[in-house]
């Protein structure tokens, strides 16, 4: 009789939620937009505190005043980034370098935006099954011409994260290391809310429960 295969061990993986920025195109804090009876970063912890990610740091810059009281009691850890003016980079830089130092047990890292409403635990789910079944060390998301977040990286890549400057993200690493990275088709993932008319646009097509 042949043995099951064995099952991978959970991945022990934390989370970074991209929360930081300072909203110049929607005209207002894009994170607390309301949807469904929560705001749109409310709704993006809650995913991530339902799924296996853990810690659940959460990079705060521009209006932390305001918007820190959306996630102050629940288990997240919450970091300022001052230095949120510079770009996605340097929020990418303070929430991962929080996870180096969290815990030597971690293995990888999501990087999470909190502007794409319908991320959802089977989205986090299918990028840890797919880091699984094929070993390679970055996992992204694919719902357009580039992959994109959320997006895990393995332990190795930490300190490229860290090192990482400007305002495109994680998105040269996805470039300079193609080899090792796989995606997963998530084409509900494409909304993300930038603008008003995004904002408009996301609210007309919800059930009408879903929009208060």
């Amino acid at each position: 009789m042949t043995a099951p295969a064995a099952r991978p061990h959970p991945l022990r993986f934390g989370a970074v939620v991209l929360a930081a920025g300072g909203s110049t195109r929607m005209g207002e804090p894009k994170q607390l937009l309301r949807l469904g009876g929560r705001t749109l970063l409310r709704r993006t912890v809650d995913t991530l505190l339902a799924s296996p990610a853990w810690p659940v740091v959460v990079v705060l810059g521009a209006h932390i005043e305001s918007i820190r009281p959306e996630v102050a009691r629940l288990p997240v850890l919450i970091v300022e980034n001052r230095e949120w003016a510079e770009g996605l980079a340097s929020s990418i830089c303070t929430g991962v370098s929080v996870l180096e130092a969290f815990s030597l047990s971690l293995e990888a890292a999501l990087l999470v935006l909190c502007d794409q409403p319908n991320l959802s635990p089977d989205a986090i789910t299918r990028l840890i099954e797919t880091h699984h079944r094929t070993g390679k060390s970055i996992v992204a998301a694919s719902y357009g011409e580039y992959p994109g977040p959320p997006a895990l990286f393995a332990r190795s890549h930490f300190h490229e994260l860290m090192a990482l400057r400007g305002a495109g993200g994680a998105r040269p690493l996805l470039t300079r290391h193609a080899d090792l990275l796989a995606t997963v088709d998530l084409p509900e993932l494409a909304a993300d809310l930038d603008t008003p008319a995004d904002y408009r646009t996301f609210l007309a097509n919800q059930p009408s429960t879903d929009r208060s």
